[in-house]
C-alpha cells in the first residue's frame, strides 16, 4: 500500500504567503515561489498562486493543499495581504477567516481565529526577512480565505463561537492524512469554551442522531454539545483533567455497546464487540449469534438496552475519576431512546 500523502496546514499556508506579499512590497518583485521554516525544522516551498498590489500594499495566495487528508480545507486558497504598521507584527481577519466571540480558545474574543502558533511563524517571518534589510518588522497581516465561511459551517467553528469563516491553524505546519489529532483538539477546545461560559452540564455524542435526542432531553444549548464522535476516551480524559459538573454520553446501541465492554476508541476498525457478553447481559445465549449489534439489541430487547447503559455508564464514571456526575443516554437508528443510566 502506498504511503500516504501529508499536506500543509492552514497556517503554514498564510505564512508563506505572508513572505510572498512582504518580498513583493519590500524588494518589488513578486516569487514563483517561497520557502518557510515549519517549528520541528521542515522547510517546504509553496508556489505562489495570487498576487496583487496597491501602493502601500501587496497580497499572495498560498493554494492549500491537505496531501491525502479529506481535510475540508483542501484546495482554499489562504490570502495574507501586508502594509506598513506600527508597534510591530498585528493580524486581522479579512474575508472568510473568523472572529472570536466566546471565551476559553487560545486567542482573545474579539481576535481573528488565527491561532498562536501560525502567528508566531508569521512573526518570524517577519523578523527575518526585515533584519536582512534593515527594516522595522511593523507589518500589518490581513489574512483571508475566499468562500472560508461556507467552508467555516462544515467546521466546529459556528459551536466554538468563532463566526464569519474560517481558524488559521497548525501546531507543526503539517498535516497527517487521516489524524486523529486534529478532531481530538476540537473535543478539548469545546471543553474549554464550554467551561468558560460556565456551563455546568456538556454531552459528547458519536454521531449527530444521538446528538439531537441528547439535547432535546437534557435541553441544552450548542456550546454544551461536544463533538466526540468515536473519542470517548480523548473526551473523559480531558474532562478528568478540565472538570465539568455533569457529562453525558449519548451514542447508538453499538457503539455504547463497546464502551460498555472497555473500549476507549469507538472506531469499527479499532475496536469490536464481544457477542459472548451481550448475551451473557441479556440473559438470552441466542444474542451470541446475532450479527450485528442492532440485531443483538433487536433479540434482547430492553433489558439488553438497559444493561448497555449501565455498564456504559460505570466505565464513563471510571474515566472521570470522580470528576462530576456521569449519565449515559442509548439511542437507536431513528434516535428514540432505548435505554438511560444515571441521574
Amino acid at each position: 500500500m502506498a504511503e500516504l500523502r501529508r499536506g500543509w496546514t492552514t497556517g503554514a499556508c498564510a505564512t508563506a504567503a505572508t513572505r510572498a506579499a512582504l518580498l513583493r512590497l519590500w524588494d518589488g518583485a513578486w516569487p514563483e515561489a517561497v520557502t518557510i521554516r515549519l517549528p520541528r525544522g521542515e522547510t517546504p516551498s509553496f508556489a505562489v498562486a495570487h498576487r496583487a498590489q496597491g501602493e502601500a500594499w501587496a497580497e499572495a495566495g498560498i493554494v492549500k493543499d491537505a496531501g491525502d487528508d479529506p481535510d475540508v480545507t483542501h484546495g482554499a486558497l489562504i490570502v495574507a495581504r501586508v502594509e506598513a504598521s506600527a508597534g510591530g507584527v498585528r493580524f486581522r481577519a479579512g474575508e472568510g477567516v473568523g472572529t472570536v466571540t466566546k471565551p476559553g480558545l487560545p486567542i482573545g474574543v474579539g481576535e481573528p481565529a488565527i491561532n498562536p502558533v501560525p502567528r508566531l511563524m508569521m512573526d518570524e517571518a517577519v523578523a527575518e526577512l526585515a533584519a536582512e534589510r534593515g527594516r522595522a518588522p511593523d507589518v500589518l497581516i490581513t489574512v483571508s480565505v475566499p468562500g472560508g465561511a461556507e467552508i467555516a459551517r462544515r467546521t466546529w467553528n459556528p459551536r466554538l463561537g468563532i463566526e464569519g469563516g474560517l481558524s488559521i491553524l497548525g501546531t507543526t505546519g503539517i498535516v497527517r492524512p487521516f489524524s486523529c489529532a486534529a478532531w481530538i483538539a476540537s473535543i478539548h477546545r469545546g471543553i474549554d469554551v464550554a467551561r468558560a461560559c460556565g456551563l455546568g452540564h456538556v454531552a459528547g455524542c458519536t454521531g449527530a442522531t444521538s446528538e439531537a435526542a441528547v439535547r432535546a432531553l437534557h435541553g441544552l444549548p450548542e456550546t454544551a454539545m461536544i463533538d466526540m464522535g468515536d473519542f470517548a476516551g480523548g473526551m473523559l480524559r480531558y474532562l478528568r483533567r478540565h472538570p465539568v459538573p455533569r457529562v453525558t454520553v449519548g451514542g447508538g446501541f453499538g457503539k455504547l455497546c463497546k464502551l460498555a465492554q472497555g473500549a476507549v476508541d469507538l472506531h469499527s476498525a479499532r475496536s469490536a464487540l464481544d457477542m459472548g457478553r451481550l448475551a451473557a447481559w441479556a440473559g438470552d445465549r441466542g444474542v451470541a449469534e446475532a450479527p450485528t449489534a442492532m440485531a443483538a439489541l433487536e433479540r434482547g430487547g430492553a433489558r439488553l438496552a438497559e444493561r448497555v447503559a449501565e455498564e456504559a455508564r460505570a466505565r464513563v464514571a471510571a474515566l472521570l475519576g470522580g470528576a462530576g456526575v456521569a449519565d449515559v443516554v442509548v439511542v437507536d437508528r431513528a434516535g428514540a431512546v432505548v435505554a438511560r443510566a444515571g441521574p
